[in-house]
């Protein structure tokens, strides 16, 4: 397959190149700076410089055939709007697929996160929850995939992982906490093979 990847020299987005190469796809890094990205050269692999405040730049990159997975996060100091911004340029551009990473408990998992999680979530996010649940209501229009991921963590693909609907999900006072990993390899599946198109998915270790 053909495969964008957004925001791909962060954490999950490094784990989602990393493991779409090792599963024989084709991938474009979609990145600020290709020059800084920091990927070691590989002849499925390029590096494409992409803006999401320049949605010509989305449009230009990606191709009807072309998956696209986002990792994009809000990183310090980072302009107010930016994943509403990212989800409509990427929705405009037309890809054959849109798979989006969001949070669980927020949006439309807001009541399963329970009253402390959305409270946690507002203090330690404040204003950027409106964008990601905006980017997510955007991504779900277009029929695309949102996967909402209880706390990343550093670790190895779980070997007893799974993808459920939001209704499934196990209720907790916080979210069970999912490795980058496991993220990504739940996210490529589906890419893989379609089974959340137009709906929210939510990736658990076990």
């Amino acid at each position: 397959m053909k495969l964008a990847i957004l925001g791909a020299s962060g954490g999950t987005g490094r784990e989602l190149v990393q493991q779409a190469l090792v599963r024989g796809h084709e991938v474009s890094a979609l990145v600020r700076d290709p020059a800084r990205s920091g990927f070691d050269p590989h002849p499925r692999l390029r590096l494409v410089r992409v803006d999401v405040y320049d949605p010509s730049s989305l449009h230009q990159a990606l191709g009807a055939d072309d998956t696209l997975l986002s990792a994009l996060g809000i990183g310090k100091g980072g302009r107010p709007g930016v994943l509403t911004k990212g989800a409509r340029a990427v929705v405009a551009a037309r890809p054959a697929r849109v798979i989006w990473l969001g949070a669980f408990g927020t949006g439309q998992t807001a009541s399963q996160g329970g009253w402390a999680v959305r409270m946690l979530l507002g203090l330690v996010l404040g204003k950027e929850v409106p964008d990601k649940v905006e980017a997510d209501t955007t991504v779900l229009r277009a029929g695309g995939t949102v996967f909402h991921a209880g706390p990343l963590g550093e670790g190895t693909v779980a070997t007893s992982r799974r993808t459920v609907a939001p209704d499934v999900a196990p209720r907790r006072l916080f979210p069970a906490g999912v490795s980058r990993a496991t993220v990504a390899a739940a996210m490529l599946d589906e890419a893989e093979s379609p089974r959340f198109a137009g709906a929210l998915a939510v990736p658990l270790a076990r």
